[in-house]
């Protein structure tokens, strides 16, 4: 099928996401790639209809809102789960007061994982579902890692340990002169880590462990239809920043169709039509998977 670049998308943020969403964006059927902005470029008149924002996820709130005054749509990757509602209802007054679009948490968890455990809870309306991260690096736990105080880089990496239960294993470069109790001590009281069994290590180079390779592994068990003993499972091991760039992209195509819509406002993933992620025509989509 031949599609129409008809979609204008720009990319804030130039980090592995954005990189990751830059590559997304050029090889997306529908879409044109009008323009990659640091964080410091003005925001001003940005000639898009979509911006993703690939900043860390404490930045994006205020990026949201000034492009979203401008009524630019935008997709965020927001990451942090207990805050989510909090910056969507945010971000949606903002949303509907400039007639735009704002997809918040659009990743792959919080995101994909959270379309597929509204599935596995619709499947299986009692029981308990175990969400299973890694091992690998986590980009939202390191970016606030490394924003610490006298921590030079950092690596944090997530291994599962079962039923949902997860520790963290920080491994970090020190600023020439940092206290490493006064920096563990800090990384412990993050949001990020605070939940968790999180044990910090200083390492001569973050860079030499480094790695993107992530994954999770979400599991129901529960009752259907007053039948118990119900077992469902669904597992991915990705490439960390690829996998959320491209959900991003693919939510850009459903803040745009929504903007036209009218339905403004900000939405999760749960809320999105899974057919409005899709490049084509809606009919043709729907032959061809259902």
């Amino acid at each position: 099928m031949k599609y129409m670049k008809n979609m204008r998308v720009a990319i804030l943020g130039y980090g592995n996401i954005g990189k990751s969403a830059e590559q997304a964006v050029l090889l997306a059927p529908d879409m044109e790639l009008t323009g990659v902005y640091h964080h410091n470029d003005s925001l001003d008149s940005i000639a898009a209809d979509v911006v993703l924002i690939c900043t860390p996820t404490r930045e994006m709130g205020r990026y949201a809102e000034l492009l979203l005054a401008q009524g630019v749509n935008v997709v965020d990757s927001f990451d942090v789960h207990g805050d989510i509602c909090m910056h969507r209802s945010r971000l949606g007054a903002k949303a509907i007061a400039h007639r735009a679009v704002s997809v918040v948490a659009a990743g792959w968890d919080p995101g994909t994982d959270s379309v597929m455990r509204a599935m596995l809870l619709a499947m299986a309306p009692e029981g308990v579902t175990y969400t299973n991260f890694g091992p690998g690096r986590s980009m939202g736990h390191t970016v606030a890692a490394k924003a610490i105080k006298g921590v030079k880089d950092a690596l944090s990496m997530t291994i599962p340990m079962g039923k949902g239960v997860h520790a963290r294993r920080v491994y970090i470069e020190l600023e020439e002169g940092a206290d490493f109790k006064e920096v563990e001590a800090s990384i412990l009281a993050d949001e990020y880590f605070a939940h968790d069994d999180t044990r910090v290590e200083v390492v001569e180079s973050v860079a030499a462990l480094n790695t993107v390779q992530h994954g999770v592994k979400l599991v129901r068990e529960g009752v259907s239809s007053g039948v118990d003993n119900q077992q469902m499972s669904f597992d991915m091991t990705i490439n960390n920043p690829a996998l959320t760039a491209q959900v991003m992209v693919s939510c850009a195509r459903a803040a745009v169709r929504m903007q036209k819509q009218e339905r403004y406002g900000a939405y999760t993933m749960i809320e999105l039509s899974p057919i409005s992620l899709l490049p084509g025509d809606e009919e043709d989509l729907i032959g061809k998977l259902v």
